[in-house]
């Protein structure tokens, strides 16, 4: 599991503090033998940084997966425990003022990240393998040894990549509940791939097929990303692939090409 680093809550604090009521708005000054005025930001532009502030702590709670369930009341309570706390934020007795202390941050958080990541893995295996069972039983879906599962849609010619090849393809890939969460472009070339680069249930399907046939893979997690998950696939995700093989590099071709240049 990763362990998460955090800027002190001072960090961020510190530049609310401008906007604590008690300041005067604006002082009259000497300068270069002239009279002016100096004022604090206007209203326009506070509330643009507190809009800003708001957006930099939306993004440490999205890119850190912390879900929907933290108690936003919370927060603003911490937020302003912090602000109102007395004394130097370096001395002992500051953390001290808090309902907990900060020292705990780390631990706390990856505790939290820990519990929320162990649940989600779980889940997902659970719905991955109900969805297999019954997919099991559709017309054309055949199941290997290996645990993925694949339906051909067409076989292509006799042209197969085998574990050391490159394959061109068109690919869209979603989850088991149809979000789609990659997909190659249509009106682009076709995306090359190397057969021993890819996981393990497109290494294992695409054997299946030759040039110009199109797949259906049905790929357990183990044979995907497993409980690490990446990107938009959760841990533990069971992924389905309609893929089109329009081209096979065999290796031993393609390096008596690069072997020419």
């Amino acid at each position: 599991m990763k362990t998460f680093k955090f800027l002190s809550a001072a960090a961020v604090a510190a530049a609310m503090i401008a906007g604590c009521t008690g300041t005067p708005k604006s002082i009259t000054v000497e300068k270069d033998g002239e009279t002016k005025t100096i004022s604090l930001p206007d209203a326009a532009l506070t509330d643009s940084v507190s809009y800003l502030v708001g957006i930099n702590f939306g993004y440490f709670i999205k890119a850190n997966n912390f879900g929907e369930d933290l108690d936003y009341a919370k927060i603003k309570k911490g937020m302003m425990d912090f602000i109102k706390a007395d004394g130097q934020m370096n001395s002992p007795e500051f953390n001290s003022q808090f309902d907990i202390n900060p020292d705990e941050m780390n631990r706390l958080f990856n505790k939290f990240i820990s519990a929320r990541h162990e649940f989600e893995s779980e889940s997902n295996k659970a719905a991955g393998e109900e969805f297999l069972k019954k997919n099991a039983q559709n017309t054309g879906v055949v199941t290997t040894e290996s645990g993925l599962q694949y339906q051909i849609v067409a076989d292509g010619n006799e042209v197969k990549p085998g574990e050391k090849d490159t394959v061109y393809v068109h690919y869209t890939g979603t989850l088991i509940d149809g979000t789609e969460f990659d997909a190659s472009d249509p009106e682009k070339d076709p995306v090359r791939m190397m057969m021993n680069r890819v996981i393990k249930g497109w290494t294992e399907g695409l054997q299946y097929i030759g040039e110009g046939g199109k797949i259906k893979l049905f790929i357990p997690a183990e044979l995907g990303y497993g409980e690490r998950g990446t990107g938009a696939i959760k841990p533990n995700s069971t992924l389905i692939f309609d893929v089109e093989l329009v081209k096979v590099g065999k290796v031993a071709e393609e390096e008596k090409n690069e072997d020419k240049k």
